[in-house]
């Protein structure tokens, strides 16, 4: 794939990923090896990245994302009800949604699931800049996606289960100062291929020098 290629077919995959084929861990040492070449503020390099295979492990984080997942989606915030009075956009999000709710009930079925952790100097996050802070490892978490999708895995990026970050922390033993970012589910996914997705055109939503 050329660079462009890579960046406009990497996409969200949930019901497309392969839950019966496993991933050998080597492929996913290989995508965060190229994740660790991202920027970080001052090159400090305070990330983490919890790779959960054991499936005692995956299916307790699953029971909690399941959790989340299905409070978000009685919610009027989720995909599916969004853009409710634009036809066009509103398949899209409904199909969004019934992706989504596929993944709640599979999550603790995918092969690999992946947390990206922030080191902080307290179990408190500081007060201020929290996308000078975030910053620090969430270019490294597209860039673990990217790595992945051109070894032929797919991912998707999630953090409903945040909304249990403390039940989950202890699942996985985390110190206090560590922060979760995310869970990526990793799996082989299934089908031929991916194609750019529909997005708002460029003139919608570029401004030139001031608002």
């Amino acid at each position: 794939m050329t660079p462009e290629e890579l960046l406009t077919t990497t996409r969200t995959v949930r019901k497309r990923l392969d839950l019966t084929r496993p991933v050998p861990l080597e492929l996913v040492k290989h995508a965060l090896q190229a994740a660790l070449q991202a920027p970080s503020g001052s090159n400090t390099q305070h990330w983490h990245w919890l790779v959960i295979t054991d499936p005692g492990q995956r299916a307790e984080l699953g029971k909690l994302y399941q959790r989340a997942c299905r409070e978000y989606l009685d919610s009027p915030r989720a995909a599916g009800k969004l853009f409710a009075d634009d036809p066009v956009r509103s398949k899209v999000q409904q199909r969004v949604g019934s992706s989504v709710e596929y993944l709640a009930d599979k999550m603790g079925e995918v092969p690999v699931l992946v947390i990206p952790c922030l080191e902080t100097g307290s179990a408190e996050l500081p007060a201020g800049n929290q996308a000078g802070l975030w910053a620090n490892l969430l270019p490294a978490v597209w860039s673990y996606m990217l790595a992945a999708r051109a070894v032929t895995l797919g991912t998707a990026w999630t953090t409903l289960h945040l909304a249990y970050e403390k039940e989950a922390a202890e699942i996985l033993g985390l110190p206090e100062n560590v922060h979760q970012a995310a869970l990526i589910p990793t799996a082989f996914y299934t089908g031929d291929t991916f194609k750019p997705a529909a997005r708002q055109p460029l003139e919608d939503v570029m401004r030139l020098d001031r608002w």
